[in-house]
């Protein structure tokens, strides 16, 4: 989908009849504009096949003194990053009336933060990798040297190093000595003002989707992730032929169940709805680490959560409706 198409395409069935109406919100100006563009265009696509009227835009000036008239039954932000995810738009929709897919705001800024969200599933019983966030003002008014000599006394390596905002594994390091480090800070920090240094526990990685498409949440089953490069970063999640990926997950019936255990804990300790995507560490003693949790998952062509939807011969076009109109009936 190019730019154009982005602010201008609608797309209509043949016979649309008392069909749903959908606006699907995809691009905007972050950094993982390209993958919202594919990810719209693949949730349109799937609610198309399922007879829904549906228009793919840009969110721009026009967009919200647009939605009363419109004529809209659902809202679906398929916008990653800050534009939507953390909270913002989903709150200027809540305020317009607007019935969307995904979290609420409130739900939304929790799981944006990393530190916040590991602190809250942490807080419900979950076990994720002792972690220390980082400002960039820190950096400036105590000096580098000095806070990163703490850090490197405090924690043993090998550690990981990511904005504590943020998606799409950008800006993410794996850090396996103290040299290393303030490369891996000043990576974090051009994506955002705020890092998140953790403890990298090995294992294998999987990502759980939960869905709920009319009876409560559920997990999904786990997808296990394998880079051919060895690292899971932007290229490996969005170019074909760059990650293995196996579902169910190659991990026993133990790993299995804590997996959905903590994905499903997650979900509802941040007090999330309709989908997310938990990411997931399966030590060698089965035990599942959170991560991370993210409100607006990937839906490209690459993605997870919809490689979990199919893998036990699911559909999209039959799970995205069930879920928009999950989200309809919400309001």
């Amino acid at each position: 989908m190019s730019e154009q198409q982005a602010s201008h395409r609608t797309a209509t069935p043949s016979s649309t009849g008392n069909s749903p109406y959908a606006l699907v919100l995809a691009g905007g100006i972050s950094h993982e504009r390209e993958v919202s563009l594919r990810s719209g265009r693949r949730v349109a696509d799937a609610l198309l096949e399922q007879g829904w009227r549906v228009d793919v835009r840009e969110p721009d000036a026009a967009l919200l003194p647009s939605l009363a008239d419109a004529g809209y039954d659902v809202v679906w932000p398929a916008l990653h990053g800050a534009s939507g995810e953390d909270g913002a738009l989903r709150a200027l929709l809540d305020l317009a009336g607007v019935p969307f897919v995904g979290s609420d705001h409130r739900a939304a800024r929790l799981a944006w933060d990393k530190p916040t969200a590991k602190t809250l599933v942490a807080n419900a019983g979950g076990v994720t990798p002792r972690g220390l966030a980082l400002s960039r003002e820190t950096f400036r008014e105590l000096g580098a040297p000095a806070v990163l000599k703490i850090v490197e006394n405090a924690f043993d390596f090998p550690l990981v190093v990511k904005p504590a905002k943020g998606g799409s594994a950008q800006g993410v390091s794996i850090v396996p000595a103290s040299d290393a480090l303030p490369r891996a800070m000043v990576e974090a920090y051009t994506y955002g003002d705020d890092a998140l240094i953790e403890y990298f526990v090995p294992g294998v990685e999987i990502a759980v989707g939960v869905v709920d498409t009319g009876d409560g949440a559920r997990a999904l089953d786990a997808v296990e992730i394998e880079p051919v490069s060895g690292a899971y970063d932007y290229e490996a999640r969005y170019n074909a032929g760059e990650t293995r990926f196996y579902t169910p997950a190659r991990i026993s019936p133990k790993a299995a169940s804590a997996a959905s255990e903590l994905a499903l804990l997650t979900h509802r300790a941040l007090g999330l709805r309709h989908l997310s995507r938990v990411d997931i560490i399966i030590d060698s003693e089965d035990r599942a680490w959170f991560l991370e949790v993210n409100v607006l998952p990937g839906l490209t062509e690459t993605s997870l959560l919809p490689q979990a939807i199919l893998a036990r011969g699911g559909d999209l076009g039959t799970t995205y409706a069930a879920i928009a109109r999950t989200a309809i009936g919400a309001v």
